[in-house]
């Protein structure tokens, strides 16, 4: 258990529980910033010569890791930049099926724009909901959240693939910020036809990095319009008018996205098949205390899909008095989000139960 704690100095500080808010920096991603920084200051541009070389091997990186050829992978500094790139791509008009109260980033840039928004509500019946505004309304898109960031409600991949298998023309757009990081995850298996990602959070990446993974069929079906210099830079870019390349028009930076290829390695050497399994204890040990403590939704408590983020019950005084007990999270909706990652411990439960008093 120590190992998967090594390497992560906050963890000698603070019981941390809020990775749905920001992961932390792994050592082995602080050196590669080190060293990178001190290239750039000893060579100047003759580091930023190998600049498409790098982001190759960042792209590379990411397709080996969710099963996508790096050729379908595009760069993109957050999901905001990635999902607003997207939503300008699409001829209007067209119809979008949201979840009610997903993330903000996701629901504020389609309800900005002139497109037809339709909602399926976020409850016990979600997964029913879901099919049967896609039978109902018949969208063109789906965009959501893999993982909701208030409550931790999750959609299942599962459910994913099947909901894609019956409707076939309808464009799944996912946000994997709250999911991927956390288990195994393989994009060309999963029926999505666009993931998008920030990995500030679960990837533990550090910030300025995020991506996007693209399926076989959507090139005809979008019309992205970003162009610039960088468009034409790099192995998977060379030649005028590919697709990615439209998703990446200007300069990178060498020092975030070299960050995500350290924290892919680093995911890799830790297995991401040890790291699911540790979060899945700890998930199903909170959330058999928290249930049992009334401090969830009864509906959420009962879901067989449940992510690692949990909203339990508590004010301010709560949140400010787990602070005061060097507990780490956030207040989220009505309640304390609280959220947990691969290098927390039964020990942080305990210390969290403890002062909760459950």
């Amino acid at each position: 258990m120590d190992n998967l704690r090594k390497g992560f100095p906050v963890l000698e500080q603070y019981t941390y529980l809020n990775t749905a808010a920001s992961g932390l920096l792994p050592e082995k991603v602080w050196e590669f910033r080190q060293e990178h920084d001190l290239d750039f200051l000893i060579k100047g541009s003759i580091l930023k010569d190998k600049m498409g070389e790098m982001l190759t091997g960042v792209r590379e990186s990411l397709g080996n890791f969710f099963n996508c050829a790096p050729n379908r992978v595009a760069l993109v500094p957050n999901f905001s930049y990635g999902f607003n790139s997207i939503l300008e791509s699409i001829d209007k008009p067209a119809k979008f099926l949201l979840l009610e109260n997903d993330y903000p980033s996701i629901n504020w840039p389609v309800e900005s724009r002139n497109f037809k928004v339709v909602y399926a509500g976020i409850n016990q019946q979600l997964e029913q909901n879901i099919l049967e505004k896609v039978e109902k309304e018949k969208p063109d898109f789906f965009a959501f959240s893999i993982v909701q960031y208030i409550n931790g409600v999750k959609l299942g991949i599962d459910f994913l693939k099947k909901l894609k298998e019956r409707f076939p023309e309808l464009i799944l757009i996912a946000d994997g910020t709250q999911y991927f990081g956390t288990e195994a995850f393989d994009f060309d298996d999963s029926g999505i036809d666009i993931a998008v990602s920030s990995c500030y959070k679960w990837m533990n990446a550090g910030y300025g990095n995020g991506f996007m993974l693209f399926n076989e069929s959507i090139q005809g079906k979008l019309n992205p319009k970003h162009l610039g210099f960088g468009s034409l830079q790099g192995k998977y870019k060379a030649h005028e008018g590919n697709f990615i390349g439209k998703f990446e028009p200007g300069h990178y930076d060498t020092l975030n996205f070299g960050s995500l290829k350290a924290a892919i390695q680093l995911i890799g050497r830790t297995g991401i098949d040890q790291i699911q399994q540790q979060i899945d204890k700890l998930k199903q040990q909170a959330r058999d205390r928290f249930a049992e403590a009334g401090l969830l939704e009864g509906w959420i408590a009962e879901r067989s899909q449940f992510s690692s983020l949990f909203n339990i019950k508590g004010d301010e005084k709560l949140f400010n008095k787990l602070r005061t007990e060097g507990i780490i999270t956030s207040q989220r909706g009505d309640g304390i989000r609280i959220s947990l990652h691969y290098y927390n411990s039964e020990k942080d439960l305990q210390h969290l139960f403890s002062i909760l008093k459950i």
